[in-house]
């Protein structure tokens, strides 16, 4: 992926974020359960992370360096 492309950069931050919607999903969905895999439980907490952590670097690419 190039992240000098705005628009490319706009178009992982979506599919990041739909990820990241859809493991927070699962992951309530799995803490419900008594009976839920707890590694799975913790991979699936350490991927919301990264992504988290994804998203916050696209987001600070998207803004604009300005020159002090």
């Amino acid at each position: 992926m190039h992240y000098d492309d705005p628009s490319a950069i706009a178009r992982e931050l979506i599919a990041l974020r739909t990820e990241h919607r859809d493991i927070d999903v699962l992951i309530a969905r799995l803490q419900a359960d008594p009976h839920a895999d707890q590694f799975a439980l913790a991979r699936m907490k350490k991927r919301k992370l990264r992504l988290k952590d994804m998203i916050g670097y696209l987001e600070n690419k998207l803004i604009p360096d300005l020159d002090a």
